[in-house]
């Protein structure tokens, strides 16, 4: 019964602050201690994490444990420490070997049977893990998002089972991609079928040219919301990255990212009566509004009142 020290990755807005998850096994009364100003999903944690590890066949120590998410000032929520939290208990027992512990990163959720649940904001913290050259262990459906980053270099696993085997050197890990076809692709909409409206078409033009805002002004029926529908498809793709940086805020949200077509530049377009908190975002759990999810593409406002 020892010390044991997981790294992972807490998430704040599109940035990945390293978090070390410290788990301390001692004699005593049997307890679970969790501190370092964990939310209410975290501190539920302990009764996921102690069903994972019995129901992946490992022993749950009948001691005193105390984990520590250091660092503490930082606040830490979602259910993505379930999976360092079990690994750290696993070590700090003697189940689980420490030597390849150090040179990686985990994050992921774990439900009762102990497999593994997605989590938001995957690409930040795969990028975070990049840049310190560790390797990041993610659940199996987030694998597309630690691809964009380096197919060879990060891991995916469906169960906390799978992980202990690769940490033991019994099985590798490899990194799962949801196989997307480019039919899947819209087709691209240029105004070769307009007809007509020669002046719209010069100004989305010019607006694609130079990145200008604009606003089409008249009846209805007029061509205004085909017009601007247009525009996104007359924008170039995206840079390496601009499409890194836009990949990042969609992670936030669970937003499914497409391997074919990520370079694409967002196209938005929320309902005219949209309260401030979508379009702009925030909240109690601060989330990504409509704004951030259209950087770098367009954001399209239509019956728009003025």
């Amino acid at each position: 019964m020892g010390l044991a020290i997981i790294h992972s990755r807490a998430s704040v807005g599109v940035e990945a602050p390293e978090v070390t998850v410290e788990v301390h096994i001692s004699n005593g009364m049997p307890g679970f201690t969790l501190v370092g100003l964990p939310e209410t999903t975290v501190k539920e944690s302990k009764d996921r994490v102690r069903s994972a590890i019995i129901n992946s066949r490992f022993e749950f120590p009948s001691k005193r444990i105390t984990v520590n998410l250091a660092p503490a000032d930082l606040p830490k929520e979602g259910g993505r420490f379930d999976l360092p939290i079990a690994l750290g208990i696993l070590v700090a027992s003697d189940q689980l070997p420490t030597s390849k512990i150090a040179q990686h990163e985990f994050i992921g959720e774990l439900a009762l049977s102990g497999e593994l649940r997605s989590v938001k904001g995957v690409l930040p913290a795969t990028l975070a893990a990049d840049s310190v050259e560790r390797c990041l262990v993610v659940p199996h459906h987030n694998g597309d998002q630690a691809a964009l980053v380096g197919k060879g270099a990060h891991k995916s696993a469906q169960t906390l089972l799978e992980v202990c085997a690769d940490m033991c050197g019994q099985a590798q890990l490899g990194l799962y991609r949801t196989e997307h076809h480019q039919a899947n692709v819209s087709e691209l909409r240029d105004l070769q079928d307009i007809i007509g409206q020669q002046q719209g078409k010069r100004a989305l033009e010019i607006a694609a040219a130079g990145n200008h805002n604009l606003l089409f002004l008249g009846p209805p029926g007029t061509g205004k919301t085909m017009l601007a529908s247009r525009l996104r498809d007359l924008l170039p793709e995206m840079s390496d990255d601009e499409a890194m940086e836009t990949a990042s805020v969609a992670s936030l949200t669970q937003q499914e990212i497409n391997q074919y077509n990520w370079k694409q530049r967002p196209f938005r377009s929320p309902h005219h009566s949209s309260s401030m908190a979508a379009l702009v975002g925030g909240g109690s759990v601060p989330r990504p509004g409509e704004i951030s999810l259209a950087h770098n593409g367009l954001l399209f406002l239509d019956e728009m009142r003025v």
